[in-house]
């Protein structure tokens, strides 16, 4: 290969993709790597057959409070930090260099490719929270943001600009930073896809030995953890849209009928390829949910407009205090609400990141950036401020059950109670329905390519049969939680997810500096080539 600068890339080490691998039944993977993760995934459900459901969140729980309390500020500033790198990196000269070289080009169009790292990233928590959350601060149903005052409209503002802000710039510099890493590495410098490569210019070789093994085998599990929490909580609120809908009882056969419905469709696309399955699912997810989000803006389009224009103002307003971990009075909420996003941002970074990377060659680093960054919280402002306008106002108005209830009852029933407020509230719900499990569908897909690529020695090719094994490892890990101990269980397994991403903060903190380190080696190469006589 041809590289810029081969200082940091694959022909400055003696190490060779996949030369850790072994092949057999067909498989290509990583020795160290697929065995530990595959261990401890089954140690993990053994734990859990053992122990009882409830003691084991119970003392989970315990951890991950400690953790989120104590360790705040690791969360809030590893946060702004790595906004602030994004910011600086895309406005400074390193933002012109080209993953994959000055002459890649891309393999999707710029639709299609945000299409598909939006719906990997959070378009499935859009639909969970876009009512609930802005519901939840403005009705003090856990704690409001800065301590405002419930039911009032600069609790409105608040309650739509906290919203934003959790699912805004700074959600997304998490993503973005892990993704960019992650694709310089791969495309500029040859590296293998796996979260080892970042931190070559920090480790050296070493990074090809135990040490590397433990960051990869971390970066699975969490990916594995997170994807099978979603799974599961996402089958329980595309259950309870169902029985809510349809009359049918919330049971947890329906519960994992649904989670084998979505690894069913999940395998096909994995069968069918990145352009026949993830890019065309998350095309049809975007078309979707964009008539979705304009039906609903026609429908209350003095609410939705009035709201949009008051989730920036309290965006802007707020966006310094909220990101501040110390002198806050609102303690509770900060660490049940934005210290647990950013913690689950962070967890769910290695996934996004992998598979964002894998279909970014050909951006400029600028544009990369620009992209992650802006469009998805042009996108998420605008969800939230909708959706959560909308159900604010039903409050306010005392209209339907959100009215009638002042507030939430069941979270994962709080899209449905806003919708049952229009003539065509039914209809509306199964569209929903239909656009949770599709986009589960692409998030399954997507994370069973990334584990696929993370256990496989970071390789890019590999046996279709690998990538339907980690599917329906992921389905399996998400149906034997349920069937455990229902979502004590999930939650269960969410809270280690949370934990994890403590070290995972440092992590990705230190891979952004190593991402730097990286990209400065092309500025110096080029300073050297101008220096050349003609």
């Amino acid at each position: 290969m041809s590289f810029k600068s081969k200082k940091y890339s694959i022909d400055s080490t003696d190490y060779q993709v996949g030369q850790d691998n072994i092949t057999k039944w067909g498989m290509d993977v990583h020795n160290t790597v697929f065995t530990a993760s595959a261990g401890l995934s089954i140690l993990f459900i053994v734990a859990l057959l053992i122990l009882s459901p409830a003691d084991a969140k119970a003392a989970i729980d315990s951890v991950k409070v400690a953790a989120l309390s104590k360790f705040d500020f690791v969360f809030m500033w590893g946060a702004n930090i790595l906004l602030l790198l994004a910011i600086g990196i895309a406005f400074s000269p390193l933002g012109k260099i080209r993953l994959g070289g000055d002459n890649a080009t891309t393999d999707y169009s710029t639709l299609s490719w945000i299409s598909m790292l939006f719906a990997a990233g959070m378009g499935i928590g859009l639909i969970f929270w876009g009512v609930a959350e802005p519901t939840a601060f403005f009705t003090n149903w856990f704690g409001t943001p800065l301590n405002v005052e419930p039911f009032t409209q600069e609790g409105r503002e608040l309650a739509l600009g906290a919203a934003v802000f959790h699912w805004g710039f700074h959600a997304w510099a998490i993503y973005g930073m892990t993704a960019l890493s992650l694709a310089y590495f791969v495309y500029n410098k040859g590296l293998p896809l796996s979260m080892r490569s970042v931190f070559y210019p920090l480790l050296g070789d070493r990074v090809w030995g135990k040490i590397g093994d433990v960051i990869d085998v971390m970066a699975v599990l969490v990916i594995l953890f997170g994807l099978a929490t979603s799974l599961g909580l996402g089958g329980s609120q595309a259950a309870s849209g169902i029985s809510h809908v349809f009359g049918l009882e919330n049971s947890l056969s329906l519960q994992l009928l649904i989670i084998l419905v979505i690894m069913g469709l999940a395998i096909v696309s994995v069968v069918r390829g990145m352009d026949g399955g993830v890019k065309l699912l998350s095309n049809l997810n975007m078309i979707i949910a964009f008539l979705f989000l304009g039906f609903l803006a026609i429908l209350n389009f003095t609410t939705t407009l009035d709201s949009l224009s008051t989730a920036v103002v309290g965006y802007v307003k707020n966006i310094i205090p909220l990101s501040q971990s110390s002198g806050r009075e609102d303690t509770a909420w900060l660490h049940g609400w934005t210290v647990f996003y950013w913690a689950w941002w962070v967890a769910y970074a290695p996934f996004f990141g992998m598979f964002v990377a894998r279909i970014s060659k050909g951006r400029t680093i600028r544009e990369f950036l620009a992209c992650v960054l802006v469009i998805p919280t042009l996108v998420t402002t605008a969800w939230m401020s909708f959706f959560g306008g909308i159900a604010i106002q039903q409050i306010i108005d005392k209209v339907g059950l959100l009215g009638s209830e002042q507030g939430i009852s069941d979270v994962s029933l709080s899209l449905f109670y806003m919708l049952d407020a229009y003539p065509v509230g039914n209809l509306l719900s199964i569209i929903a329905v239909a656009l949770i499990i599709v986009f589960f569908v692409t998030t399954l897909d997507s994370g069973s390519i990334v584990v696929d690529s993370m256990t496989a020695g970071g390789k890019l090719e590999l046996p279709i049969r690998q990538k339907v094994v980690w599917a329906v490892i992921s389905a399996t890990i998400a149906m034997v939680m349920l069937w455990i101990g229902g979502t004590d269980s999930i939650q269960a397994l969410q809270s280690i997810t949370i934990i994890a991403a403590l070290p995972f903060t440092i992590i990705l903190i230190l891979g952004s500096l190593s991402l730097v380190r990286g990209l400065l080696t092309e500025v110096e190469q080029s300073k050297v080539s101008s220096k050349k006589p003609a």
